[in-house]
């Protein structure tokens, strides 16, 4: 059952659990144990050598240097209701997340964990949509509800030759029945740097299944000056040819403004618009971009591509195909199996440089 506003006080048949550096496994009554010797941060358990046991001696887990850990590895039936994390922003895009659903071989999600989060360019941006909160400063929270039937899996590999010192890290979830229509959360990350020339940006393709689309996060860096944002969403449904059933107007049009979004940030519930570095216009600015179908999902039943054109402005009035250092994170519902990601870019193509 959906919670809301408007159901909250309904009696449900849930046990609640939390995941965290405290209590690792989520088990009943075995927060806040850890010892000097079974923290999982020593650093941190050498602040709290005074007071002992239950006083915050494992908030949080080192990372090293080509390290993976792993966050969640529980039982279903049961739903993630939030994740938060923070972690340093210079390894937004070395830190990759990636997610199980019921044991299948591939992970449903796989994503640079700053982009999941709406944040981009190893650089802080505040985040107010529903699906997606990120505060100050640097506090990431994810809202996507995440039915799992089996087990759910959560791993996050730190692909940097950094030692990433603090991982901090919540993963609050509820052991219930899912019902036989719950799909599966996906989110893939795709960058084009730069994007070829007279091309469209494809955001995700291959998807096979049957499931709804329902958000699309973007880091967008101009190579050329002036207004980038004339292209056109494409979505091709279910068997389309050349041309796709769902076409927008403009790439500020999409993403809800208009008119070159008037060189304003906004972050609103489902909408958004970011100037990171520079200001819209410039070479080199850096932008980020979301739009979350919450009220408007786009409903497949066997197959979905996802394009972005890159248009600018050249003389005498005409289109100038961009060449821009364009990312995506696409994030969908679907049944299982899916088919597989391609291959995540290696960190020299994910770097921001």
């Amino acid at each position: 059952m959906d919670i809301n506003l408007s159901n909250l006080f309904r009696q449900r048949q849930a046990e609640s659990r939390s995941l965290s550096a405290e209590n690792y496994r989520g088990e009943r009554g075995r927060g806040g144990m850890a010892t000097a010797e079974t923290s999982l941060h020593q650093g941190c358990a050498q602040a709290a050598r005074d007071l002992g046991q239950g006083w915050k001696l494992s908030p949080c887990l080192p990372l090293p240097a080509g390290a993976t850990a792993t966050l969640m590895d529980n039982a279903g039936p049961g739903v993630i209701r939030h994740i938060w994390v923070t972690l340093d922003p210079r390894f937004y895009r070395d830190v990759v997340l990636r997610v199980w659903w019921d044991d299948e071989p591939t992970p449903s999600i796989e994503t640079p964990i700053g982009d999941f989060f709406a944040n981009a360019w190893n650089a802080r941006q505040r985040v107010m949509s529903l699906p997606l909160n990120v505060n100050p400063s640097g506090g990431m929270n994810c809202y996507f509800p995440m039915p799992f039937r089996r087990h759910a899996r959560i791993e996050v590999e730190n692909a940097s030759p950094n030692d990433l010192a603090h991982f901090f890290y919540t993963i609050n979830y509820t052991l219930e029945p899912v019902a036989d229509d719950a799909l599966y959360l996906h989110a893939q990350w795709r960058r084009s740097n730069p994007l070829a020339y007279g091309t469209d940006f494809t955001m995700v393709d291959g998807i096979r299944g049957q499931g709804q689309y329902v958000g699309t996060f973007m880091a967008w860096q101009q190579n050329n000056a002036g207004w980038w944002g004339e292209g056109e969403i494409k979505m091709y449904l279910d068997g389309d040819g050349a041309f796709p059933t769902i076409c927008g107007t403009g790439t500020e049009d999409y993403f809800g403004g208009a008119w070159g979004f008037g060189g304003e940030d906004y972050s609103s519930p489902y909408m958004g618009f970011l100037q990171v570095r520079g200001k819209s216009g410039e070479v080199g600015a850096r932008m980020t971009l979301y739009r979350f179908h919450v009220q408007d999902p786009v409903f497949f039943k066997a197959e979905l591509k996802v394009q972005m054109q890159a248009i600018g402005w050249r003389s005498e009035g005409r289109y100038l195909p961009l060449q821009d250092d364009i990312a995506a994170t696409v994030y969908w519902y679907q049944t299982e199996p899916h088919a597989a990601f391609p291959r995540l870019p290696g960190r020299d193509s994910r770097e921001v440089i």
